[in-house]
């Protein structure tokens, strides 16, 4: 499979796009019945790792990138430390009640926020959305209508920016000023919506006319211009998150720190 990819590809970048979207899904599934907050503490750090060593983007990139995910995790453990319920309390002042079970449950919370947040940024930054829909057609008999809607649908976001933008700049020129108030919000958004949504319309149109004369609903004998297998990077694939949830597991195993898991479970 010769596809190429970023400026600085990793290994990663090569792994098959159905199986690590199938994996990744087993990983989200798996996570939501973990209560075991050593073995999210672990598994957190060592997903970072990977992260920030196996992406190939620039450390700056990725750490902007994964500013939402700090904030993701703050307002997950506030809204459980200071308004969940428990027996063990640490502080209480009018409405707010910090207790020990609903701190430790607030930091359970927000870890497993961050492996979601990691698992979707990994998944995001080494998958090209052409990739992932060729390999949906190939590997899991996706149809074809489907996936190209799909794709089609992806590469109208950029104009749909740009259209958006132009707008912007002729109301600017014809001097139009929009109240700041709900009147005001709601006459912007007449202004932008309805001719953005027209012009959507007319070219969602114009695609379907063309798929159609393309013979986009015959999903048999079709040919594909990027053929997408399964390689030995997909065995290092399978093996590398063994290895992580392994080590996750030992870790939190032999090396407790906190004792927490009674309360969090």
């Amino acid at each position: 499979m010769h596809i190429e990819f970023y400026k600085n590809p990793t290994w990663l970048h090569y792994v098959n796009p159905t199986l690590k979207f199938i994996l990744f899904v087993f990983l989200f599934i798996f996570f939501l019945f973990i209560h075991h907050l050593h073995f999210l503490i672990y598994f957190t750090v060592l997903l970072t790792l990977i992260y920030y060593i196996q992406l190939g983007y620039p450390i700056k990139l990725l750490f902007l990138l994964s500013l939402p995910m700090v904030i993701i995790f703050f307002t997950s453990f506030v809204s459980m430390a200071l308004f969940g319920k428990g027996e063990t309390t640490l502080f209480q002042f009018a409405f707010v009640h910090i207790t020990e079970e609903g701190l430790y449950r607030g930091i359970h919370l927000g870890f497993r926020s961050v492996i979601f947040g990691l698992l979707g940024m990994i998944f995001a930054l080494t998958t090209k959305p052409v990739y992932f829909f060729y390999s949906l057609m190939q590997q899991l008999s996706l149809p074809p209508k489907i996936a190209y809607s799909f794709m089609a649908a992806i590469r109208l976001l950029p104009n749909i920016i740009q259209e958006f933008l132009s707008l912007r700049k002729a109301l600017k020129v014809r001097g139009v000023i929009f109240k700041r108030s709900i009147p005001g919000f709601y006459q912007q958004i007449k202004h932008y919506a309805i001719p953005i949504l027209a012009l959507s319309i007319r070219r969602a149109y114009h695609i379907s006319v063309a798929m159609e004369a393309k013979h986009f609903t015959n999903n048999r004998n079709r040919t594909y211009y990027y053929i997408l297998k399964y390689s030995k990077r997909d065995v290092y694939f399978v093996f590398l998150t063994i290895v992580l949830l392994f080590a996750a597991y030992i870790l939190q195993r032999f090396y407790p720190f906190l004792p927490i898991d009674r309360i969090v479970a």
